[in-house]
């Protein structure tokens, strides 16, 4: 494991193809509470704003995780390669039911973040695989601090749906990057990120 600045990560973005048409598409997976969305976000904004596509708004409730991985390909990623219009159809968590179809644009950089973000389906489209990972009990903190203790009745049969995802994925095996947002390794994490690469 080795520190890595955002900037030099925005920087081997930039250096990749496109595999999305014109888009160059980096998912960022990982477990619950492992820091995704933080770490897109840090990572957008060095991409000169690049759009976060949330996987938090494709998952059909708290069971939807296989759905929304395959959806992720299906309505965005596989529309944005063949030209086609891309768009999703996003989860009201308030309602508990759909709600209307966000439209997603053809861009230079998108970055997709949340669980089931880096499946199979969409791996033809991604430019880039960052898999983020922390310890299970910084993790569950960081959930239940985040989302308060409505999450915590759903914590064990979210893990179950990611345990057996990620297996049957494989998508830590697979990620271009390893990123350990819970290192002991000396770092700054509003700009760099501990991380190990696949190869």
């Amino acid at each position: 494991m080795g520190v890595l600045t955002f900037d030099a990560l925005a920087a081997r973005v930039r250096s990749l193809p496109p595999r999305a048409g014109s888009t160059t598409v980096v998912a960022v997976d990982g477990p619950a509470g492992s820091g995704k969305t933080t770490l897109a976000g840090r990572l957008a904004a060095r991409l000169d704003d690049a759009p976060v596509l949330h996987m938090d708004d494709l998952y059909p409730g708290w069971d939807g995780l296989a759905p929304a991985a395959a959806a992720v390909a299906s309505e965005v990623l596989a529309p944005l390669a063949e030209g086609r219009p891309a768009r999703y159809r996003r989860w009201d968590w308030h309602a508990d039911r759909w709600a209307g179809w966000v439209d997603v644009p053809a861009v230079p950089v998108l970055v997709v973040e949340g669980c089931g973000s880096g499946s199979t389906p969409g791996a033809p489209y991604l430019s880039l695989l960052l898999w983020v990972e922390a310890p299970h009990d910084v993790r569950q903190a960081r959930g239940f601090e985040r989302d308060g203790d409505g999450f915590r009745p759903h914590w064990t049969r979210w893990a179950r749906q990611e345990e057996a995802l990620f297996a049957a994925e494989r998508t830590r095996e697979r990620a271009d990057l390893r990123i350990d947002t819970a290192s002991p390794v000396p770092h700054d994490p509003a700009r760099e990120v501990v991380a190990e690469s696949r190869v």
